[in-house]
């Protein structure tokens, strides 16, 4: 597959083929805004001959993929910013460091993630009308059973998952067939989990139509989540992924949790197959920057608390300035307006 390493840092390793993988072509501001022609396809370091082939013959989509790989990103680091690992980057260069290298929960994470973003973006730039060969889901049609008819622009959400499915998912296919799959099978249903909790989580949007505001006839459309909605789930996911084990039938591999009293995963559980490292520390070798200096919640009991956050090692106390908005003031009709003041407050930081 396109792993979100590979979408998402500049220099991280490849953990299947002990390549590194290089792809400033698809994020970096050096980058080209648009990919418009075959050639670039191929500038492309990283990608497998599939991937090219796919970008040859999806020009118009590519931009949308690198937004999604950007969506993933910020929704990462969103999710994650009071957790010990935070998605950070490393140099202000590497996304992810290369902690992705071991098939942990954090790769899983941002597996799923950045095969979701590509779903969602791919799909969003559909219904806009940004994409000549595909566009809303006609097949959403008639009167359903709650009394409204379907109408509007739904999102096609079918197409979008469907590339990203064809486009991410290409590098790990070929690996899941070899002997060595375990993680090939890792990455896949994570990959897929990603695509399910956008596909099991569409709205119904609808709008009414009548005399006055009336509601006599209401017609309403499939619209996508939020995907700060998908980013909430998927964290959640995270806490409570599954640890598995390769098993082998005849010739077929499957992964299966490692303890045998855990319920088996469904395809929007995460799994993972290695242990994480505890990311309290800089480490070099997986460009991981540790959790010294970061600010911490001295009232939390949570994984942002002080204590947890900063591996027991303590933190400092220290008073800073701040801008925040004061004496707000509702005016009718209707805005409120507010004065800018500067407050002390009391900020702790891990040593």
């Amino acid at each position: 597959m396109l792993e979100t390493a590979d979408l998402c840092s500049s220099s991280i390793k490849d953990s299947l083929s002990g390549r590194t993988v290089d792809v400033r072509a698809l994020l970096h501001s050096a980058s080209v805004a648009t990919i418009e022609k075959t050639d670039h396809c191929e500038s492309l370091v990283g990608l497998t001959k599939r991937q090219i082939k796919i970008c040859k013959k999806n020009l118009e989509v590519m931009e949308s993929v690198r937004n999604g790989a950007q969506l993933s990103i910020s929704e990462c680091q969103w999710q994650f910013k009071t957790r010990r690992w935070n998605c950070s980057t490393v140099n202000g260069t590497r996304i992810f460091g290369k902690v992705l290298s071991d098939g942990t929960r954090e790769a899983a994470f941002v597996h799923a993630i950045s095969a979701a973003g590509v779903a969602h973006q791919v799909t969003r730039s559909c219904s806009s009308g940004a994409l000549g060969r595909c566009g809303c889901d006609r097949t959403v049609r008639g009167f359903s059973p709650d009394g409204f008819q379907w109408s509007g622009c739904s999102d096609n959400v079918a197409y979008g998952t469907a590339f990203s499915k064809s486009f991410v998912d290409a590098r790990d296919l070929r690996a899941a067939r070899g002997r060595s799959s375990a993680r090939a099978l890792m990455n896949l249903h994570n990959n897929e989990a990603g695509r399910k909790v956008i596909e099991y989580n569409m709205r119904v949007e609808c709008k009414c139509h009548g005399v006055s505001g009336s509601c006599e006839t209401k017609t309403c459309w499939r619209a996508l989540p939020k995907f700060r909605l998908v980013g909430s789930i998927l964290r959640e996911k995270f806490d409570s992924a599954t640890e598995v084990q390769p098993r082998t039938s005849g010739k077929r591999s499957q992964l299966v949790p490692l303890n045998a009293y855990f319920k088996y995963h469904s395809d929007t559980d995460l799994i993972y197959l290695d242990s994480s490292p505890d990311f309290c520390e800089q480490d070099s070798h997986k460009d991981t920057p540790g959790t010294h200096g970061r600010q911490c919640n001295k009232t939390s009991k949570a994984i942002d608390g002080c204590d947890l956050l900063c591996c027991g090692r303590g933190y400092n106390t220290r008073t800073e300035k701040v801008k925040e908005r004061c004496e707000c003031k509702f005016y009718w009709c209707c805005f409120v307006k507010c004065k800018e003041c500067e407050v002390d407050v009391e900020l702790n930081y891990c040593l």
